[in-house]
């Protein structure tokens, strides 16, 4: 990029308007130049960085009268004296001008819930000389069930929260009024107070910091720009969810203040603890009691999940404690393309009470398996023998 070179800084030739422009003129004006010389636009370019200085100091001038005054009469010598370039309120005149404020009418909120690009890069504070200020971000706390936390679900939540006042459109001024130039600190932000050989700097008690003041704050919302109101939201919660895990919803907590970002919603979720499954990461476990019958001779049953039954063969002789496996039935992952398994325990029952005919049964059983002599496995004997 060609910097072009004036004689002096003209700030007015810096600017590229005639001395009689007015005020959206030099806004128009310093907008077109200050993307065209931005650092971000041109990386590295010293030339380019110092432009953007010069008509950032170009534009704080002229849009000062008092200032603009001055220039006109005395040119950039006016203000050699007091130090070129950006000043904060302690600089000549008072009135700071905030060269970035453009920059957010430029290029307004971008996606995501974020601030501008320039507030994010240069850290923007929650309150600007507008008097706008970034709403506060909320928290919704969530209890679904463990089949909804499998299946994803959509739910209407009710919470409250401040949103922006229909009368004035979060201005905080009474429609005809308007924002004026604080009389505490007459639009420094800041008030100074002498302890003796010490001067003391205060944010201004009148405009907390802003520099401007309501003229005639808004008869709803008090000046505020925002009001109580009771809000209903659909949310989405997706399949794979666990307790901890948290939604946000972009623009949808505190309304901000004077055209202030909207914070954000964030809906943090728990899940309640089932009666039949156990959850660990994206497997389920489950115990399943079974007819010791069952559990000798073998068969199938079907078991429950969560997506509902499915069929499991059990091997003749399967033992106490032997735990199956169902690929995929358990819970599937957040981030797709996968699903977890649901184990499943045998828990053998031993039936507490027999029948005159079942326990004839069950002694002939035992006396032609010999388990009346050897009511213990030979196995278990065998292992222990080195305890003694």
């Amino acid at each position: 990029m060609t910097i072009p070179h004036m004689a002096k800084d003209d700030y007015y030739e810096l600017l590229g308007v005639d001395k009689g422009a007015t005020a959206d003129e030099l806004k128009k004006a310093y907008r077109k130049k200050a993307v065209q010389y931005h650092p971000d636009k041109n990386p590295g370019n010293k030339e380019a960085e110092e432009m953007f200085k010069k008509i950032s100091h170009a534009y704080e001038v002229l849009t000062d009268p008092d200032k603009r005054a001055a220039y006109d009469r005395y040119g950039a010598a006016a203000f050699e004296g007091a130090g070129a370039g950006m000043r904060g309120p302690g600089g000549m005149g008072g009135g700071f001008h905030d060269p970035f404020d453009i920059f957010r009418e430029v290029f307004g909120q971008q996606g995501g819930g974020g601030g501008s690009i320039f507030e994010e890069m240069f850290g923007g504070a929650g309150g600007a000389r507008d008097g706008s200020r970034d709403g506060s971000d909320l928290r919704y706390d969530l209890e679904i069930t463990l089949e909804d936390a499998a299946r994803g679900l959509e739910k209407e939540i009710s919470f409250r929260k401040n949103v922006t006042c229909e009368r004035c459109d979060g201005t905080g001024a009474e429609p005809g009024s308007k924002r004026v130039t604080c009389s505490t600190c007459r639009g420094a932000g800041q008030i100074r107070r002498s302890g003796g050989i010490i001067t003391f700097t205060q944010t201004c008690p009148t405009c907390g910091g802003v520099g401007t003041k309501v003229e005639k704050p808004c008869t709803v919302c008090r000046g505020e720009g925002r009001v109580p109101k009771t809000t209903k939201l659909n949310v989405r919660i997706p399949a794979g969810v666990d307790t901890g895990s948290r939604l946000r919803s972009t623009g949808n907590g505190e309304a901000g203040i004077a055209g202030g970002r909207a914070g954000d919603l964030y809906i943090v979720l728990s899940v309640k603890e089932h009666e039949l499954f156990e959850r660990q990461g994206e497997d389920l476990f489950c115990e399943i009691p079974i007819k010791f019958t069952l559990a000798t001779l073998g068969g199938n049953i079907e078991v429950p999940t969560l997506f509902g039954k499915a069929s499991l063969k059990i091997p003749t002789g399967t033992q106490s404690g032997t735990t199956f496996r169902l690929r995929g039935k358990g819970m599937p992952s957040l981030r797709g393309g996968h699903q977890g398994d649901q184990l499943v325990r045998m828990h053998v029952e031993v039936p507490q009470t027999l029948t005159p005919e079942q326990r004839k049964l069950l002694e002939e059983f035992a006396r032609i398996s010999g388990d009346a002599n050897e009511p213990t496995s030979r196995t278990f004997f065998e292992k222990a023998k080195k305890f003694f």
